[in-house]
């Protein structure tokens, strides 16, 4: 995976979007939003490691997804890892893992989440620090230990990605009680902007999408269970779930030559939810 030598010549319009032969790596990619994520990318001919905790799944979701690319013939392919990024020491082995078997990093996706319901006035510490350190502190250091990678992938004409997953829960205030998890989504979106102010001049751009509602299977249990379906997409002003091309859509464009121009963005991917508030 060399670096070649880039050029200052426009890309041209079918590829504009492209991310075909990118080094990627997507956390939390077993399954929902980041096996969206590591799919699309996959069939659009980038390499891509996932992570998870679960490492049974996240080696089937990597066999699904080279499964597929296989019968598009697709030059893309899917490498899992199995890291737990709720402490610094499963972020700092996931470092070393990546600085032992990638020369690069051309995208990185923080999406790897931890969540936490409870009433106000039983709502544990515990539901503090475990979503606090998966969702805000270790995408942060994950950015740190990763930056030689990073800063490998540049090119003149190229800037190597960060794209952290938010949420529209930090956006408008959400109907859950699950405090812990808007505030740390919050604190990324902020971490979002720092971030890309001080890596500019690195030639790192630095985005966060806030989905609102994507439907996967954790969402329609969820909503099921909960018989809040129809109350959340009221809320939803284009009426409907979020689906994986709008997903892949969005991560596309902030990944290829298209979304090289954009850093400190948190673009909300939310059928108008937070736009529309009020």
């Amino acid at each position: 995976m060399k670096t070649s030598t880039g050029s200052d010549a426009r890309p041209a319009y079918d590829t504009l979007f492209a991310v075909s032969g990118r080094t990627a790596v997507v956390t939390g990619g077993s399954r929902g939003i980041g096996a969206m994520i590591a799919r699309g990318l996959v069939l659009d001919g980038a390499h891509v490691v996932i992570t998870s905790r679960k490492g049974d799944q996240c080696r089937a979701t990597a066999e699904a997804i080279n499964a597929e690319a296989d019968s598009v013939g697709t030059a893309g392919s899917c490498s899992a890892v199995v890291s737990d990024l709720s402490s610094a020491e499963g972020v700092a082995r996931l470092v070393v893992w990546l600085a032992e078997h990638l020369e690069r990093i051309d995208i990185l996706v923080n999406n790897a989440g931890a969540t936490w319901g409870a009433p106000l006035e039983e709502f544990p510490l515990a539901g503090w620090t475990k979503v606090l350190n998966t969702n805000l502190i270790a995408p942060f250091y994950l950015v740190q230990g990763t930056l030689p990678l990073l800063r490998n992938a540049v090119l003149p004409d190229r800037p190597a990605r960060v794209i952290n997953i938010g949420s529209v829960d930090a956006l408008i205030a959400p109907q859950w009680d699950n405090y812990s998890y808007s505030a740390s989504k919050a604190g990324l979106h902020m971490a979002t902007r720092h971030l890309a102010k001080r890596l500019a001049s690195d030639g790192i751009t630095v985005n966060a999408i806030a989905p609102g509602p994507i439907r996967t299977d954790m969402l329609g249990h969820i909503a099921a269970d909960a018989g809040v379906e129809a109350d959340l997409l009221e809320r939803v002003p284009l009426g409907r779930y979020g689906n994986s091309d709008d997903l892949i859509g969005t991560v596309r464009f902030l990944a290829s030559s298209a979304g090289s121009y954009l850093t400190g963005t948190v673009i909300p991917l939310d059928g108008g939810m937070s736009g529309c508030a009020g």
